[in-house]
């Protein structure tokens, strides 16, 4: 096994060193999965997308600290005829005012309130003319007071939209290393098939030298009289057809290269390469582990989670349609006036002030009952679809393992089979040039032993896609005997 591996390896350098020649970039694996992901639109789409609540969730944060405003009017002027109902007289008003107000609102989490600071100072002319006789006021003026509104009985809706943000945020974040881990399989998939057009290529080219080979000793030997012409016949339609195959191999090279290239983000022009070891060494898996590990860790069940989670705070806002409320609003303070500034608190009017009110609902033909009722129904369906997920899970480990035991004995065969046909080849290939072979059983031969040095490789490649799918399946890297720790990429975003 070790000795072909071996042989497709340096089927595969030849090429590469073949390629570097011609001035194309050499990939690896990683240096592809290190492309893609800078590159990637799914990637970038998923990054722009915990960004959002990322900051949704800044913002949310920083409303529940103080805030500090102000709000300054300059010069506030009106001059207006008004009617005294209380004297039955008109009489004409001129008001000259310029103020500034100053406060800080803090929010209170525990309870959903608001506590607010404020005050306004300014300075009022106030001009009255009734009747020939003319009041003139002039005064500066400051109010302070302090605010308290608070809902009651109903749901605190700052804690709600807070938690709401949190576990939107850690969705995202869930759904990042999730695409990231797709991103790894898919990448993967597309870079061996890569490499297998680059194999195929390769025995295309080993078996049309082999083949040219054959023709130049059957022509020889119609030219000598040792065999019958039709022969060279045969052996000029096998050349031309191994011709036909290299460029079809060459041609589906590039195809497959195009869209290796479109799906990590590379210039479609830009001449590439891959090179990697395909060499496998089969382990064992401890299926047990794998399940247990992969229902521990696997973010698609965190985020059926957040999904029943979300629906019931849907829940809790659904019941409050037509909910018994009561608001308050509390304030106390000082109000001061005087033409004098330093005397404006000589005779302060203390400012109290309290409301109370309630929403009281009688009835609403069940309205509100059948929204809870839906809003049950959605909450029964997330955690069925958890419970699916759950047993899913379970499922695909089990079948992952057992496809890595039927792969084991898939590259046991194909070892077998590719020992089998080169031995064949070469016991053939001297009965050929002994004349006790035609060219067209040769050139069956030479067909079989490609078809299985493919096999060969396509079975390796197999494997080490399904350890790679065991990965994960149950998050966890038998091949280093280390979990996959999702964080890793999460933290590796956040320093972008």
């Amino acid at each position: 096994m070790k000795k072909i591996t071996t042989i497709l390896s340096f089927l595969s350098l030849l090429l590469i060193f073949q390629s570097e020649s011609q001035g194309q970039t050499i990939l690896t694996l990683e240096k592809a999965m290190e492309i893609a992901v800078t590159n990637s639109p799914s990637i970038q789409s998923t990054i722009l997308n915990l960004e959002r609540t990322t900051e949704s969730l800044n913002a949310q944060r920083a409303a529940l600290k103080s805030k500090f405003a102000l709000n300054v009017a300059p010069i506030d002027y009106s001059n207006s005829r008004k009617f005294d109902s209380r004297t039955s007289q008109w009489f004409t008003n001129e008001i000259i005012n310029s103020s500034g107000t100053f406060r800080v609102d803090q929010p209170f989490l525990p309870t959903d309130g608001k506590i607010s600071l404020i005050n306004t100072f300014g300075w009022q002319s106030n001009t009255s003319d009734a009747l020939g006789t003319s009041n003139t006021n002039e005064a500066f003026y400051n109010n302070l007071y302090l605010a308290l509104t608070q809902p009651l009985f109903t749901y605190n809706r700052t804690k709600w939209t807070l938690k709401t943000l949190e576990l939107d945020n850690e969705n995202a974040m869930l759904g990042y290393a999730i695409q990231r881990l797709a991103l790894e399989k898919t990448v993967t998939q597309y870079f061996y098939n890569v490499y297998m057009a680059q194999m195929s290529l390769t025995i295309k080219e080993e078996e049309n030298l082999n083949t040219q080979k054959s023709f130049e000793i059957i022509k020889n030997k119609v030219d000598a009289g040792l065999a019958a012409k039709e022969q060279l016949f045969q052996a000029e339609v096998n050349l031309e057809t191994s011709k036909s195959s290299k460029a079809s191999a060459r041609v589906q090279l590039e195809n497959i290269k195009d869209q290796f290239k479109q799906y990590i983000g590379m210039d479609i022009f830009e001449e590439i390469a891959v090179m990697t070891d395909v060499a496998v060494t089969p382990i064992v898996v401890d299926g047990k582990k794998a399940i247990e590990h992969g229902l521990a860790s696997r973010m698609e069940l965190r985020q059926r989670e957040i999904s029943i989670e979300n629906s019931q705070f849907d829940l809790i806002q659904v019941k409050s349609m037509n909910e018994f409320r009561g608001d308050m609003a509390l304030s106390i303070g000082l109000s001061g006036d005087d033409p004098t500034l330093s005397q404006i608190y000589d005779k302060p009017t203390k400012s109290p002030k309290i409301s109370l009110s309630f929403n009281i609902p009688i009835f609403d033909w069940g309205q509100r009952a059948a929204q809870i009722r839906a809003q049950q129904a959605v909450i029964n369906t997330q955690k069925l679809n958890y419970s699916n997920q759950n047993k899913q899970i379970t499922v695909d480990i089990r079948q992952v393992i057992r496809n890595l035991s039927n792969l084991q004995d898939q590259i046991s065969i194909a070892i077998k089979n590719q020992t089998n046909s080169q031995l064949t080849y070469d016991i053939n290939l001297e009965r050929f040039k002994n004349g006790d072979l035609t060219s067209m059983d040769l050139n069956l031969f030479q067909v079989q032993l490609s078809s299985n040095k493919m096999a060969y490789a396509q079975a390796l490649i197999n494997y080490k896609l399904e350890l790679l799918n065991l990965k994960i399946q149950s998050l966890f890297d038998f091949t280093t005997n280390q979990p996959v720790i999702p964080e890793q990429y999460i933290k590796a975003i956040q320093k972008k």
